[in-house]
């Protein structure tokens, strides 16, 4: 339905999006992950058609965008990483001047305005104004405004940022009903891999401008189908007893979180017993340690060295 060929982009001689392809099949949702500065928005630009890539097609039905981008913006809604709406309008007014930029034609207009108020669960707050809304309250009305025009695609960059857990939860309930029961195919991007998770059939991750790696949940896990994830929970963390830590034989990546250290080590390492004796070396006590199962974090960490939130 929507494919990237060899998508790329150049400023200033710094190629940012490094020959990107990935594709979207109707009725799919499909996650991008990355960490800061992979790319991510840049490539969003690029296949919304509001940024001209240096090289490379965004395909709409194996017809090319970059020339005629008309029939690729009647169909794809866009959810920006920022809000954006009127503060000094109301929620109505702002969905009434978003459908007439999208030309939903007049005697439509006022419907489908209530039937967006709907979805995002705001009708009865359509005449207040934007500035008294909560964060989470913005982030539903500038979705709401993404889906006047009842597009077949549906790009979120990032909706959820910094907003309280109901809306959180209210928005991710939302992007599924859109996705399974009017058969929106959604591309989605977070730095909640929970998320990703849970919405998405298939994930792209990004670093520094390329597909890393790519495919449905149990394919990405089959990447750590040879390393042990281990959880410790030593009672101090200094830099010493980490770089110890690091160079024990079959380690792959260490990771701190908050009280915690994550490790990715070679299956079958003997990696518990090493940890023991780097502690009792540098006077430090493991007070817990867990297998774990791998998660799609872990495959994050692996592939780039970094979580997701780095």
């Amino acid at each position: 339905m929507l494919e990237t060929v060899q998508l790329t982009k150049a400023f200033k001689g710094k190629t940012v999006v490094d020959e990107v392809e990935l594709y979207l099949d109707q009725g799919e949702s499909v996650g991008l992950l990355g960490p800061n500065g992979a790319g991510k928005s840049t490539t969003i630009s690029m296949i919304s058609s509001l940024l001209k890539p240096t090289s490379g097609d965004v395909k709409l039905n194996q017809k090319s965008t970059i020339k005629n981008p008309v029939d690729l913006r009647k169909v794809l809604g866009v959810v920006p990483q920022e809000i954006a709406l009127y503060e000094e309008l109301s929620a109505y007014e702002n969905l009434k001047f978003f459908g007439r930029i999208y030309r939903v034609p007049k005697s439509e207009l006022e419907s489908r305005i209530q039937d967006t108020l709907e979805i995002v669960g705001l009708k009865e707050r359509q005449k207040d104004l934007i500035k008294t809304f909560s964060g989470g309250m913005k982030r539903r009305v500038n979705i709401a405004t993404a889906l006047l025009h009842n597009p077949k695609i549906l790009i979120l960059d990032e909706p959820t940022v910094g907003i309280d857990p109901q809306s959180r939860n209210y928005i991710l309930e939302m992007v599924r009903q859109l996705n399974e029961q009017k058969g929106t195919t959604v591309l989605y991007t977070s730095h909640y891999m929970e998320e990703v998770e849970q919405l998405c059939n298939r994930v792209y991750i990004m670093d520094h401008g390329k597909v890393i790696a790519k495919g449905t949940k149990s394919e990405l896990l089959s990447i750590l189908s040879n390393e042990d994830t281990i959880s410790v929970q030593p009672n101090r963390i200094d830099e010493e007893f980490l770089a110890a830590v690091k160079e024990i034989e079959g380690v792959r990546k260490v990771e701190v979180s908050g009280e915690e250290i994550n490790i990715i080590a070679k299956k079958a390492s003997n990696i518990v017993s090493e940890l023991v004796n780097v502690g009792e070396r540098h006077q430090v006590q493991i007070l817990n340690f867990q297998m774990e199962n791998p998660s799609l974090e872990n495959v994050f960490l692996h592939l780039t060295g970094r979580t997701l939130r780095d």
